[in-house]
C-alpha cells in the first residue's frame, strides 16, 4: 500500500481515495438522495453490507448518477452466515444482483467468526470470484494478525484492506502496524465511534484541537488517520457534513496533536460495543 496525491494505491495495484462514505442507516428513497449528494461533493468510494439493507439503494445511486460507473467505487460484504466456499460464491452473485450491478470494486469478508473456522474457505470463495470478474478489489474485515495469515498462508494472496474499529477512544495502533507489514491498507470502521455509546465528537480535547485549526472534530479525526495511513469510511447522510468529512486532508496535524489524539485510547473498554474479533461472532 502507498499513499500519493490521488489517494491510496493498494498491493494489487487498485486505487482508493482519501475518503468514502459509510451508508449504514442511510436507507430508503431518501437515503439513495443522501448517496447522490455526496456522489456530487466528490465521494467516489461508497460502503455498504448486507446487513445495512441499502445494497438496492445504493445501485439506485449509481445508476442515477451521471458519473460513468467505473468512477465510483462500490464496497460491500460477506456475512457471518456464508463463509462455506460454495455459500459464499452464490452470495456475491445474489448481492450483485440486489444491487443491479456487473461487478464489486472492493468486497470484505465482514467478520473472519474464528470459533467457525469457515474463514479460510470463505476467503477462496472471494479469491475465485476475483478471477472470474466478479469482484474488482478483495479485503477482509476484523481481521487479527493470525487470521490474516491463516488465509495468507492457505492461498498465497494478501487482502488489499482490513476493515477495523479505529477512532480516538480505540486507536488500534497495534491492527494500523500489523497491516502495515503485509502491505496491508487499513480501513477505519465508525471513525467517530458511535454517538449513541461513545461520541467523540463531543470530547473536549478534539474540541480544543479542532478550535487550533479552525475546523471541526470530525475533520480533525479523520486527519489524524489519514496521517496514520489509515482510509476513513465515515457515515453521514448530512450534506453539509458529507462536505466537511470529504474535505478533511486539505491541512496537517502537529505530531503532538497526533500523539494527544493516541493518548485518548482506552483500550479494550473503548470498543463501540466490544466487538473482540476473536470473540464476536456475526451469524446474520
Amino acid at each position: 500500500m502507498t499513499l500519493n496525491n490521488n489517494g491510496f494505491t493498494l498491493n494489487d495495484g487498485a486505487k482508493l481515495p482519501f475518503v468514502g462514505l459509510g451508508t449504514i442507516g442511510i436507507n430508503g428513497d431518501q437515503g439513495t438522495f443522501e448517496i447522490l449528494n455526496a456522489l456530487n461533493i466528490g465521494y467516489r468510494l461508497i460502503d455498504t453490507s448486507t446487513n445495512y439493507d441499502n445494497e438496492g439503494i445504493v445501485g439506485e445511486a449509481v445508476r442515477r448518477s451521471a458519473l460513468p460507473r467505473e468512477e465510483i467505487l462500490i464496497s460491500t460484504k460477506l456475512p457471518g452466515s456464508y463463509h462455506e466456499y460454495d455459500k459464499a460464491f452464490i452470495f456475491i452473485q445474489e448481492s450483485l444482483r440486489r444491487t443491479g450491478l456487473r461487478y464489486f470494486d472492493k468486497y470484505l469478508i465482514h467478520w473472519p467468526n474464528p470459533k467457525d473456522g469457515k474463514y479460510v474457505e470463505a476467503w477462496k470463495a472471494l479469491v475465485d470470484a476475483q478471477k472470474q470478474g466478479l469482484i474488482r478489489t478483495i479485503g477482509v474485515s476484523n481481521f487479527e494478525p493470525e487470521h490474516l495469515d491463516d488465509i495468507i498462508e492457505a492461498t498465497g494472496v494478501t487482502p488489499a484492506t482490513n476493515q477495523v474499529e479505529r477512532h480516538p477512544y480505540f486507536n488500534n495502533n497495534r491492527m494500523v502496524e500489523e497491516n502495515k507489514k503485509r502491505g496491508i491498507l487499513t480501513e477505519s470502521w465508525s471513525p467517530f465511534g458511535r454517538g449513541y455509546l461513545n461520541d467523540v465528537l463531543n470530547n473536549s480535547t478534539i474540541k480544543e484541537i479542532a478550535d487550533k485549526y479552525d475546523k471541526t472534530p470530525a475533520q480533525i479525526i479523520l486527519n489524524w488517520n489519514y496521517q496514520a495511513d489509515v482510509f476513513s469510511i465515515p457515515k453521514s447522510s448530512n450534506p453539509v457534513h458529507q462536505k466537511d468529512n470529504f474535505n478533511s486532508t486539505n491541512f496537517e496535524l502537529a505530531p503532538e496533536d497526533i500523539e494527544t489524539i493516541d493518548s485518548l485510547d482506552k483500550g479494550e473498554a473503548g470498543r463501540v460495543e466490544g466487538q473482540d474479533p476473536n470473540e464476536y461472532h456475526e451469524y446474520v
